[in-house]
């Protein structure tokens, strides 16, 4: 198999087993394009991407311009002379003299079978919407949002156990394997690009914390739902009293009663349709518990009201 002499662009740890793939099936990476460091942490100090802390780890070059409308960062990246650039959770929107600099051009990694759940947040909102399945689609990248011509596809299941966390794993991995895959077809043309239908296309919008608001006046399953696709971040959660409880792990329970009623002692809470029975929760700074442990140190009794709306 014949190297090729690529860049790499991502950010957030769903990132590094793909770069970590591509180094191991002997690509040469001359450079990894990452988001500057951020504040982050209760001291606020400056914080590298883990991208940037594998490329670090490995001697690569890293680089992170704030965008690429300046010609001397668009001019930088052309004189790489790439065969090709992997994209997987970058973070910016790349003009078509990037994507067209390499020979190849640009290969993204999308957590999502395209056309469905193009954009920010596809694990998350594949689970919320109840599909039985996602995937990753390795996607030859073009001026839109997502639209570009698929290049290879492979699916996952989602049962009712998966939560955003797991799902995330897994397509990291799945998603590593698929573009050293992609890159020996390249070489050897055995790749053949396919338009993405106009059919079935809908839009990942990223995650907002308040989304996260328990309103037990919902059916009990979407609220299920909800705690899987919003674990660990940024977290599903009720309010009880001046807290806000977090919700880790729960289950639907097929029977009726008053919505926000906390009905046993397994802190089962009646919902619009159905009831919700939480497993798992966890108090402002402390660790998650089980219901049972939960219990010991905070009245949620038996005919308890919770507040059913935002």
């Amino acid at each position: 198999m014949k190297a090729l002499r690529l860049a790499f662009m991502g950010t957030p740890d769903f990132s590094v087993a793909a770069l970590e793939s591509v180094l191991q099936a002997g690509h040469d990476v001359v450079c990894v394009y990452s988001q500057p460091p951020r504040r982050a942490g209760r001291g606020k100090k400056l914080r590298k991407s883990p991208v940037h802390d594998y490329a670090d780890l490995k001697g690569i070059e890293v680089r992170h311009p704030e965008n690429f409308k300046d010609e001397a960062d668009q001019q930088a990246f052309k004189d790489l002379n790439l065969d090709v650039a992997v994209v997987v959770a970058y973070g910016l929107i790349l003009p078509k003299s990037i994507l067209d600099a390499p020979k190849y051009g640009c290969l993204n990694i999308h957590a999502s079978l395209l056309p469905r759940w193009r954009g920010a947040a596809p694990i998350q909102r594949a689970i919320l919407a109840g599909d039985s399945e996602t995937g990753v689609t390795i996607m030859q990248m073009d001026v839109g949002l997502d639209t570009g011509d698929i290049l290879l596809v492979s699916s996952l299941p989602i049962t009712s156990k998966t939560n955003a966390q797991m799902l995330h794993d897994q397509l990291s991995v799945l998603g590593s394997k698929m573009i050293v895959e992609a890159l020996d077809g390249l070489v050897c043309g055995t790749l053949t690009p396919r338009q993405q239908p106009s059919e079935g296309v809908t839009y990942a919008e990223k995650l907002q914390k308040e989304e996260g608001h328990l309103i037990w006046m919902e059916p009990a399953e979407e609220l299920e739902r909800k705690i899987r696709a919003f674990t660990p971040w940024p977290g599903a959660y009720f309010h009880c009293g001046d807290e806000r409880i977090k919700v880790l792990e729960a289950e639907f329970v097929p029977i009726s009663s008053t919505a926000g009623f906390v009905i046993d002692e397994q802190i089962t809470v009646g919902c619009g349709v159905g009831a919700l029975r939480l497993k798992v929760l966890q108090r402002p700074g402390k660790k998650p518990l089980d219901a049972k442990q939960f219990l010991h140190g905070h009245a949620l009794c038996p005919g308890k009201h919770l507040t059913c709306y935002k």
